[in-house]
């Protein structure tokens, strides 16, 4: 639209005014007959006063009242006529008849409503015989014009869009506000609300309607697009005389088009208009929608945005928690708790929103009263609730013990699922059926079926049976899973699995999706997320991980004990392939709280393995024995089920390692060549386990270390198969093994190759060093150099700490560089580190004794 601004009188027009006022100015004397349409606030009466201004200025005599039955009008007069609509028939009629004269020059203004016959004649006659102008609300572009033209505001695009949209470009509106912004002491930062003297102009406008008009305000303010035969019970009207009523509102410039008001027309109307009046219209507004079973949670979003939620009955309150819960269980349960101090009585939806959104102490605390106090059918439910939390919490026994009292399909196979994590092997031979009667066989208890047949045939059949059943129940809930309360998600479960199978890819995958689909709402979305950083951390994407680790709390809500559980395994397993011993033993503490916290049972396994082997590093494995041999006697329960058994014999084999314990390695190794033949990630891990410690005993074979190392790296252990292909290179004294399993150790971790001999940079704990310098290893003096380097101190410092000049370190840093052929500063820097921490850790400097048998 062409939009132009008339200098001395501030107008923003559109094409059609601005014609017009084109073509009086060039000819004033022109014949003028023209009709000006639009509702109130619109510009009407400016544009009738530009007229006036313009014929003035041409010494043109201007009338601007409509003349009188029988008064005689001069032709040589400009008559503007403002209101039309609000003349009586005889006046129209005098109108008519200079418009059929066509010998005065005649412009009037009127409002598309209300209409009479006398009007509606006079309108058509004015299209006829001379010409329509139409007036709209203001474009974005008008409106940016409107404030460009006020000095205090200029052209900010955010005030202009907080403008226009408050106002939707009704022109009368983008005045107020805009005068009111201007007129604001600090005008700095982003505009929220409008300024309440802006909004309190809008009183007489309310004022002067009439009462219907005003409960029609009142209704189309809660913010639900209403019928009109919704509106005419509300008002007590025939659906003719609810149009009417519209249409007058419409007209009065106060309800848009699309039946809508504009934000700052809807602050006013809630704020300025009586509470009694609002609160009645409201609260029949809302009886009226659940009797007709229409959305209420609309309505109630709309009544909090103006801070008129305490007018809401606690019916509609529950019925909108009950829209609210699967999409935003928080927001449903705030609405239930809102409920409840209306005096509704507390429910076990009340229960459920809070656990879904993750307070499980509220959710307990309902459930539990619920347990005492409810009907059947609610305790029940409550029941559900109740031992859902308390599977969170790592209460397995007695969160069984209530899923089997429930009694639903679901809560049957969740107890098995429970009895299996706590190591109770009767719990195979439950059926997952419940009763049928009491849940019918939907999507969620069909998921809740093949999540307990996978963790059955986990523990008793194949791994791939397994992951194919929990990838299945995954899929099942996520078309509607948001709203699913479960003990773990079958995502967070096929995840586990697909990592003790080394299928990473299908884990990353099923926990996209899963958290995409938001399955088992925000309780679940933590423990998809710390699985997902699990993986990154395993792969040795250790920034990766920890960048997905921080979203796990980004909501401030204090993690439940598995999920502390698994976040502090990680950050332990980020810091020891860091080789940031400050790390570990900042969070050592940590972590034996989070072990402490949460019993032991099939599904944190996996977390307690990788504690065990900061322990070893940091000398403080004693502190978990109790807790691994728990683990272990959990496994023996089950039958030693390899699928869950092999990462904890893996994880055991590099505590040992770091503890220099030849013996108790070598029993490891055994478990995993036993257990090789259930799975390739089994026969993987076995490979390498046995490889690892042949290499400590002096052993490098290179053509099996590095198959070992590259399956390692292909069933998702990318970091492990560097390091051992890294170590093996640091300890043989073939010098063209050497060379093939340094290059073997970039590869795996991305790296170029150098093209050169030494040793890789690769990251994390080995288990022995060749004594003494040799042709890759470090002098005792290049030791006490490389630890002072690390520490930060310049050549000179080190000189003076060493007895030695700051040239001869320097010369010492150089042949390090050298003798460790590494490219740049960074790598030295990181591969000393390594070096370094390997000698703190290492046992006792020789390489390990050879085993009795083979």
């Amino acid at each position: 639209m062409i939009m132009n601004d008339i200098a001395e009188s501030g107008l923003m027009l559109d094409k059609g005014p601005q014609a017009l006022l084109d073509t009086v100015v060039q000819d004033p004397t022109s014949p003028l007959t023209v009709g000006i349409a639009g509702p109130g606030g619109h510009g009407k009466t400016a544009l009738l006063a530009e007229l006036a201004r313009v014929h003035r200025r041409a010494g043109i005599t201007v009338r601007t009242a409509a003349p009188e039955p029988g008064e005689t009008v001069d032709p040589d007069t400009l008559v503007l006529v403002d209101d039309a609509h609000l003349l009586d028939d005889a006046r129209i009629g005098v109108l008519l008849r200079l418009v059929a004269a066509r010998r005065h020059r005649l412009v009037v203004a009127h409002r598309p409503w209300p209409r009479p016959a006398a009007l509606s004649e006079l309108v058509d006659t004015l299209r006829r015989d001379g010409q329509t102008v139409l007036l709209t609300p203001f474009t974005r572009e008008q409106t940016a014009a409107y404030l460009a033209s006020t000095p205090e505001l200029g052209r900010r695009d955010d005030l202009v869009d907080f403008v226009h949209t408050q106002t939707s470009g009704v022109p009368r509106d983008v005045e107020r506000l805009v005068r009111g912004l201007a007129g604001t002491e600090t005008l700095t930062g982003t505009v929220v609300d409008p300024p309440r003297s802006v909004v309190g102009e809008f009183g007489p406008d309310l004022d002067v309607q009439p009462a219907a008009v005003r409960r029609l305000l009142l209704a189309v303010a809660a913010g639900e697009p209403l019928p009109v035969s919704m509106l005419g019970v509300l008002l007590g009207r025939e659906p003719a005389a609810v149009d009417e009523l519209i249409a007058t509102t419409r007209a009065a410039g106060l309800l848009g088009a699309d039946g809508r008001l504009a934000p700052i027309v809807r602050r006013a109307v809630t704020t300025l208009s009586p509470t009694t009046d609002r609160t009645a219209v409201w609260r029949r507004l809302t009886e009226l929608q659940l009797a007709r079973g229409g959305a209420v949670l609309p309505l109630v979003r709309s009544l909090l945005a103006v801070g008129a939620l305490g007018d809401c009955p606690a019916s509609t309150l529950a019925a909108a928690a009950s829209e609210a819960l699967a999409d935003d269980p928080a927001f449903a349960a705030d609405l239930f708790a809102a409920a409840t101090a209306a005096g509704r009585p507390a429910s076990a939806q009340q229960a459920l929103a809070a656990a879904l959104a993750g307070n499980l102490d509220d959710a307990l605390r309902l459930a539990d009263r619920l347990l005492a106090t409810a009907l059947p059918p609610e305790r029940c439910e409550a029941a559900v609730v109740a031992a859902t939390a308390l599977a969170h919490r790592g209460h397995v026994g007695r969160s069984v013990e209530l899923y089997r009292w429930s009694g639903t399909a679901s809560a049957v196979a969740f107890a098995v699922v429970g009895g299996l994590a706590g190591g109770d092997l009767g719990a195979t031979a439950e059926q997952p059926a419940g009763d049928p009667a009491s849940e019918p066989l939907t999507s969620h208890a069909s998921a809740a079926r093949l999540m307990a047949n996978g963790v059955r045939e986990s523990v008793t059949g194949a791994p791939t049976g397994a992951l194919s059943a929990l990838v299945q129940a995954a899929a099942l809930l996520e078309p509607d899973g948001r709203a699913a309360l479960l003990p773990d998600s079958p995502a967070a479960l096929a995840a586990l699995t697909a990592v003790h199978c080394g299928e990473l890819e299908i884990a990353e995958r099923v926990l996209h999706r899963a958290l995409g689909a938001g399955v088992g709402g925000p309780l679940m979305a933590r423990r998809h997320r710390l699985l997902q950083a699990w993986i990154l951390m395993v792969r040795g994407e250790t920034h990766a991980a920890t960048e997905r680790l921080v979203t796990v709390t980004l909501d401030g809500r204090q993690l439940e004990s598995r999920d502390l559980l698994f976040a502090a395994a990680i950050r332990m397993g980020i810091g020891r392939r860091n080789s940031d011993l400050g790390a570990l033993k900042r969070g050592w503490g940590q972590a034996l709280e989070a072990v402490v916290r949460h019993p032991v049972d099939l599904f944190t396994l996996l977390p307690l393995g990788e504690l065990a082997i900061a322990g070893a590093r940091l000398g403080d494995l004693a502190r978990l024995e109790p807790y691994l041999r728990e683990g272990r006697s959990l496994l023996g329960r089950l039958g030693d089920p390899p699928l869950w058994s092999v990462p904890l014999h893996w994880s055991g084999l590099h505590a040992a390692i770091l503890t220099g314990e030849p013996a108790v390695a070598d029993e490891h190794v055994a478990a995993l060549l036993a257990a090789a033949g259930h799975s390739r990630y089994a026969a993987v891990v076995a490979a390498a386990g046995e490889s690892w410690v042949e290499v400590l005993r002096g052993v490098v074979d290179p053509a099996r270390v590095e198959a070992a190392a590259r399956g390692l790296h292909d069933t998702g252990l990318r970091w492990d198969g560097a390091r051992l292909a890294g170590q093996a290179a640091i300890r043989t004294a073939d010098r063209r093994a050497m060379t093939t399993l340094l290059e073997c150790a970039r590869a795996l971790q991305g790296r170029p190759p150098s093209g050169s001999v030494g040793p890789a940079p690769t990251t994390g704990e080995s288990t022995a060093r060749v004594a003494g310098p040799t042709q890759q290893g470090l002098s005792d003096r290049e030791y006490e150099v490389a630890e002072l380097v690390l520490a930060g101190l310049t050549y000179r410092e080190i000189g003076d700490r060493l007895f030695i000049s700051a040239k001869t370190v320097e010369h010492h840093v150089a042949r390090m560089r050298n003798r460790l052929n590494c490219a740049n500063r960074t790598e030295l820097l990181a591969l000393l580190r390594t070096l370094v921490a390997d000698r703190a850790s290492d046992t006792a400097g020789q390489p390990w004794p050879q085993r009795a048998t083979r």
